[in-house]
């Protein structure tokens, strides 16, 4: 009876062990967690339709995704899972013909700033 109590004790302790990052204990440390690009709204306001692939890589970076399938198309992913709060994730696709920048699209837009900025140099 005594080893069926030992190892009764034993199982729930490793359950409560495994559970001790579902009950957010308090002062256990997390940290926040960063993958994928880190896009901003400036490098968003800095395309333009007609940019070569060098360009746009100069701006942006590296693409997180280039599909060796379809050239003509680059893929940006960031999420962040903070330590407390929500997580967020954000996207953007770049689209090509040939090697210049036709469109793009996604979680960002231009700006009215850049948009009227562009507006006015054509």
């Amino acid at each position: 009876m005594q080893k069926h109590v030992r190892r009764l004790f034993i199982a729930i302790s490793l359950m409560l062990l495994a559970g001790c990052q579902y009950f957010q204990f308090p002062g256990v440390y997390k940290i926040d967690i960063q993958q994928g690009n880190i896009v901003t709204q400036e490098m968003i306001d800095q395309l333009k339709p007609g940019m070569s692939k060098r360009q746009v890589r100069y701006v942006m970076g590296n693409p997180l995704i280039e599909d060796t399938f379809n050239p003509n198309r680059w893929d940006y992913y960031y999420s962040l899972i903070p330590a407390k709060g929500k997580p967020s994730k954000e996207r953007i696709s770049i689209y090509f013909k040939g090697d210049e920048l036709t469109h793009f699209s996604g979680d960002f837009v231009p700006t009215a700033a850049a948009t009227a900025a562009a507006d006015s140099d054509a």
